[in-house]
């Protein structure tokens, strides 16, 4: 409990002390209102002195103004109890609205506890030297201590560690890293001394654009939060003209007395403060927000929950995200030459590629390669690469380079991804490069069913053969393969026209060469590559740990999410109703009034507080 919350609770317990005191004294007349002033004082003074500043700021019709209105008018016609319980039955209610906003905050500060203080540099004596992690430039050398969290993104050069990156992924389980091996910014070093290279000035690392995504999440509302909004703007005023016409219209007009229809105007005062919908709508979607970012799940805005609970077609790219995207060379078929002399020559054609095919080819031949023999290189998109080595043009890539260049070609009985190559001209033959499917990608797609998903479509650059075996091992609805990024658009275009009116589509990629389709979908799910920069910037949800498995575990959330938001909705509206009529025919006393506002506000948040734990 934080300090103002502190303060609040002594100020609610000697109210209600002195509350108690001044019931049972047997006081009447002007001792009677001045004793039950100092309870009123010391729990209503700071609403008072807010419904006054607003006021002198022309914002008039808020809450303060309110309860600050009905509790003077309840003193002013002799209701002195009814004044100060009403007052201290709020400020009970605020303290505990406090109290859950800040509990539903830790989930999402928590995060915050991946800022870096500091960076270790050595210094010309060897000694380290605790500097800011934005004055380390790219290409620095810093020092990272067993406990420690690592200041910016780097790679190891020296040392071997267990890394902890369960703030970024919700993985309980360490990463085990050594030399070579990149690091991010916000995972804490468990065990060995890391020397690492930086390779992202603080601004632009990891750690950096996840607290810059997730303090920026609450800007971007949904609509149930903008209809909120904008209905208590309309709402507020509305009611006070109506209290005022309730005060005064009866007594001219019928035989109700002047104190009763004040009484029945000041109920409904109290009953109409609409902070049960103001403040669980948006708690409703923090919690979810928070919720999920416990779970490695990051969400950039209530809004984009608002859109995954409607989820009904799910497209997934195939390489890194489906599967590892870790390539390996599993068959290699020569014409015309040798096994080594085929891999050489495929090799030397990608080595200035960083396209994982390219580098699993270059693994796999394993010796240092002379670059000076490659030259004139151009990649060709969704075809391969084409370069001339030792003066000899060769190309090397899918069925579709080769027939670009007209040059016959034989498909290979193994399945994977086949990169066929060609010198001057001739076929030298292919070689066969596989990928390893996800441990958890068959679950994510039972799961997405079993969430009500209607269909799930693969769309992939690869082969027919590649694309529809993984399509058959996971249990996929739909494959599209042989795809250029463009026909990636088109085909998600397409797809756009099956959803229903009130439905969505979501397309889940690595975020680094998919950003179109991202950005085209009605909801784009990146998996983070535990720091992608693409990842981050283009998509609306980024699944900090790579698992498809937690697709549908977000829908989930979002799904509960919106039902709680509803359920606050349509709870505080028919209660509000139910007794905004009862208060204007004078058949609800002021103590109902009260509960009626402050009771369903603690219901309401309450209720909020479960979104924390969505999905689970």
């Amino acid at each position: 409990m934080s300090k103002k919350q502190k303060r609040m609770l002594i100020r609610v317990i000697v109210s209600a002390v002195l509350f108690v005191v001044c019931m049972l004294l047997p006081l009447t007349g002007w001792v009677r209102l001045l004793v039950f002033l100092a309870p009123y004082g010391v729990i209503g003074w700071d609403v008072l002195w807010r419904a006054v500043r607003n006021i002198a700021h022309g914002q008039v019709f808020d809450e303060n103004f309110l309860m600050a209105l009905a509790t003077v008018g309840a003193l002013a016609i002799g209701e002195y109890p009814e004044a100060v319980f009403v007052m201290l039955f709020y400020q009970v209610g605020e303290l505990f609205q406090s109290y859950a906003v800040d509990q539903s905050r830790k989930s999402i500060t928590a995060l915050m506890d991946i800022r870096p203080d500091y960076a270790n540099m050595e210094g010309p004596d060897g000694q380290l030297e605790q500097v800011d992690p934005e004055d380390v430039a790219v290409g620095d050398t810093i020092v990272i201590k067993a406990g420690e969290r690592i200041p910016l993104d780097g790679v190891v050069l020296e040392g071997s560690s267990t890394v902890d990156t369960a703030a970024l992924t919700g993985e309980s389980l360490p990463r085990q890293v050594e030399s070579g091996d990149d690091v991010i910014s916000g995972c804490v070093n468990l065990s060995g001394l890391l020397k690492v290279r930086v390779t992202k000035a603080f601004e632009e690392s990891t750690v950096a654009k996840i607290l810059d995504l997730v303090e920026n999440s609450a800007s971007k509302k949904a609509k149930a939060e903008n209809f909120i909004t904008k209905f208590a703007r309309y709402y507020t005023p509305i009611v006070v003209l109506a209290a005022v016409a309730l005060a005064f219209l009866p007594p001219l007009f019928t035989s109700i007395q002047w104190v009763d229809s004040i009484q029945r105007a000041l109920n409904f005062l109290v009953v109409s403060c609409p902070c049960a919908l103001v403040i669980s709508v948006p708690l409703s979607f923090f919690g979810g927000i928070g919720g999920a970012s416990k779970d490695g799940i990051l969400v950039k805005g209530g809004n984009y929950l608002e859109v995954l609970a409607r989820t009904e077609i799910v497209v997934f790219d195939k390489t890194g995200t489906l599967t590892r995207g870790v390539f390996n060379v599993t068959a290699i078929h020569p014409d015309h030459c040798d096994q080594g002399q085929l891999l050489e020559l495929a090799a030397l054609a990608e080595c200035w590629s960083d396209h994982p095919i390219s580098r699993s080819l270059k693994e796999a031949y394993g010796r240092e390669m002379d670059s000076s023999r490659v030259s004139s290189v151009e990649e060709v998109a969704g075809r391969g690469v084409k370069a001339v080595v030792d003066g000899h043009t060769v190309c090397a890539g899918n069925d579709k380079l080769m027939e670009d260049i007209g040059v016959s070609w034989h498909p290979c009985h193994r399945v994977g991804t086949t990169v066929h190559v060609a010198s001057d001209g001739v076929y030298l033959g292919h070689i066969v490069i596989s990928d390893e499917v996800k441990p958890d990608a068959k679950e994510a797609v039972a799961a997405l069913k079993a969430a009500g998903v209607r269909k799930t479509v693969m769309l992939t650059g690869d082969a027919q053969a590649v694309g529809e075996d993984v399509a058959k091992q996971l249990g996929l609805d739909e494959v599209h393969t042989q795809l250029l990024p463009a026909d990636k658009v088109e085909r998600v275009e397409k797809l756009l026209k099956e959803v229903s009116p009130k439905g969505a589509l979501a397309f889940v990629g690595d975020g680094i060469n998919d950003a179109p389709v991202l950005s085209r979908a009605d909801i784009g799910i990146a998996m983070g590559g535990l720091g992608s920069d693409a990842a981050i910037e283009a998509a609306d949800i980024v699944l900090m740990d790579d698992k498809p498995s937690k697709i549908a575990h977000a829908i989930r959330i979002a799904r509960r999410t919106l039902s709680i938001v509803k359920q606050n909705i349509v709870f505080a509206l028919a209660v509000k109703l139910l007794v905004l009529v009862l208060s204007a025919v004078g058949l609800v006393s002021m103590w109902a009034a009260v509960f009626a506002d402050v009771g369903v506000s603690v219901i309401a948040i309450l209720n909020a507080m479960r979104a924390l734990k969505a999905g689970k």
